[in-house]
């Protein structure tokens, strides 16, 4: 398995960092790395979205795991591999929220992959996190 986690504090309140992360249409305007995103439903578990990059790659994931207002968790399926990442909200004193993302690459080529597609997806977390939780900062 091959893992990764990026964490960043906010004064933005848990809550709207969540509303950012629930309305995917949105993601683009606040992740450099979503050219567009679509959502075919409610954003709950099970349901399938596509992000598309700057490059145009389409990616499809499907939210695995839906705790409104904690945390979520995306997953794509690549055959012999799976990426899993965790979208979680930590309440700290003084109102302050920690983000963290977290990836895991598993899988009978998980070792292989992982450390080739692990720094290709997780580079820009540190970006995303500041752009999400500057955003969420402004209300």
């Amino acid at each position: 398995m091959w893992e990764y986690e990026h964490a960043v504090e906010t004064s933005a309140a848990a809550g709207e960092v969540w509303r950012w992360w629930a309305d995917v249409t949105s993601w683009s305007t606040w992740n450099a790395g979503v050219v567009d995103a679509v959502i075919d439903g409610d954003f709950a578990a099970g349901t399938a979205f596509t992000m598309t990059g700057p490059d145009g790659d389409a990616i499809r994931m499907t939210l695995a795991e839906v705790a409104p207002g904690e945390r979520f968790v995306d997953v794509m399926d690549g055959g012999d591999f799976t990426v899993r990442t965790e979208h979680r909200l930590e309440p700290l004193d003084g109102g302050r929220t920690r983000v963290v993302y977290r990836t895991e690459i598993s899988g009978p080529a998980a070792g292989h992959v992982g450390p080739e597609l692990g720094p290709a997806i997780t580079a820009d977390f540190p970006d995303v996190l500041d752009a999400l939780v500057r955003r969420a900062e402004k209300g």
